[in-house]
């Protein structure tokens, strides 16, 4: 005997052997389902994290704009050399975004590719297997463009350190 959930004979889905579906194939299909919307959550968290570090940065140019209208000749081009390292940093976390919310949308593409692939069985696994891929690559692009800004605001924090350093040494 076949536990399963049994569907109305009237079914012409094409494909369709047998008017039972077996339990182990729902919960596959459930595993299916649920991949994407994991990898979505996760790109929301990332999307997140992108977020704050550029309200972060942002928040810094305009403490560095600010003592620039009050800072001598020296401090300025200190300051002006902050300014070109957060302008970097900024260009990195835009590139995670865009990335993050690229691998978003196709793995939105995904989700809706699953459900289509229910109604027309055709060449729906090609499609998938596309819309997935690009949503993982540019997840994986996302996490690296967000680890060269990391990297860059760990340099720009030890050139600060190195700078206090020297300006405390010759006082």
């Amino acid at each position: 005997m076949v536990v399963g959930i049994n569907l109305s004979p009237a079914t012409n889905m094409p494909g369709a052997i047998t008017p039972i579906i077996p339990l182990d194939m729902i919960a596959h299909i459930i595993q299916v389902a649920l991949t994407p919307v994991f990898l979505l959550s996760g790109i929301a968290t990332l999307l997140n994290v992108f977020s704050t570090r550029l309200a972060r940065v942002a928040d810094r140019v305009d403490q560095i704009t600010k003592g620039i209208e009050e800072a001598d000749a020296g401090e300025v081009a200190l300051l002006a050399a902050q300014l070109s390292h957060l302008r970097r940093r900024s260009l990195a976390l835009d590139a995670a975004v865009l990335l993050a919310a690229f691998g978003g949308a196709a793995t939105c593409a995904s989700v809706l590719t699953l459900f289509v692939g229910a109604l027309r069985d055709a060449t729906v696994a090609s499609v998938l297997f596309t819309t997935f891929g690009i949503a993982v690559m540019c997840t994986i692009g996302a996490i690296g463009a967000f680890t060269a800004e990391m990297l860059m605001a760990g340099s720009g924090v030890r050139a600060e350190v190195a700078a206090g350093r020297r300006s405390s040494e010759q006082e």
